[in-house]
């Protein structure tokens, strides 16, 4: 034997994860579904009150939640290291859906689906896009879906399993808020029909929509790596749909 044998350093295998790892983030992923689940019903089924802190509050416990279990800021999408192109990418999404917005409701064939009965005066029209969106809707779900639901998906099914299984999570999440988006909306009762046929079709094409919605914002998350693009663009859709609906009304109207 030479002498650098003597001081050789074995080289051994990478350990194997622990047996129990991958049954702890299935287990992560199951209890998160069904905090979200009890919150949709919550929010939509008890009290006014509920309906207005159900959601941000689940999401804060989520995330305080994950954290313990093991989930970095960075698998949340909250990194301080991301801020700088997560608003880029936020401004460039802002960007896209106002021009879109302002685009839609000035054509014709498009307006009437802007004549949101909730949004029909202008001052409620702000308290919603400026309070009630960010605060009740854009952050705390992109929080839930996009922070905590994507971090636990990503570590038992990638990438795929995160645009597959988040996305239509999220659509299904919007099945409780949409009953009675036909009645309430003169565009889609004109096209769909005021009947149960009609409201059945107006919950379909919303979780279709919202299902989407969330496979955009899921690539928005992952290419900016983080929450800041998702929230603002989750922001744009509603906060300027509704600016936009109560424009379109005080014209329609005066």
């Amino acid at each position: 034997m030479s002498r650098n044998d003597n001081h050789a350093v074995a080289v051994l295998p990478d350990s194997p994860s622990p047996p129990g790892h991958k049954l702890h983030a299935y287990v992560d992923v199951a209890v998160v579904v069904a905090v979200l689940i009890c919150t949709n019903l919550i929010a939509h089924f008890t009290n006014r009150w509920a309906s207005i802190v159900a959601v941000p509050i689940a999401a804060l416990m989520l995330v305080a939640l994950v954290r313990r279990r093991g989930l970095g800021w960075e698998d949340l999408g909250l990194s301080p290291r991301q801020w700088r192109r997560g608003s880029l990418w936020a401004l460039a999404a802002v960007g896209v859906v106002l021009a879109a917005v302002v685009i839609g409701a000035a054509l014709p064939i498009t307006r009437p689906f802007f004549l949101n009965d909730r949004y029909a005066a202008v001052s409620g029209a702000l308290i919603a896009s400026m309070i009630v969106i960010p605060l009740q809707t854009a952050i705390p779900e992109e929080l839930a879906f996009r922070g905590v639901l994507h971090g636990t998906l990503d570590r038992v099914a990638g990438a795929r399993g995160v645009f597959a299984a988040g996305s239509m999570l999220f659509g299904l999440w919007h099945i409780a808020s949409s009953l009675g988006l036909t009645s309430g909306n003169k565009g889609l009762t004109g096209f769909l029909g005021g009947g149960p046929a009609g409201q059945l079709l107006g919950i379909g094409l919303a979780v279709l929509a919202t299902a989407g919605a969330g496979v955009v914002f899921t690539w928005l998350r992952r290419r900016s790596g983080s929450l800041l693009a998702p929230i603002a663009l989750h922001w744009a859709v509603n906060g300027a749909g509704a600016l936009a609906a109560a424009v379109v009304w005080h014209v329609t109207v005066h």
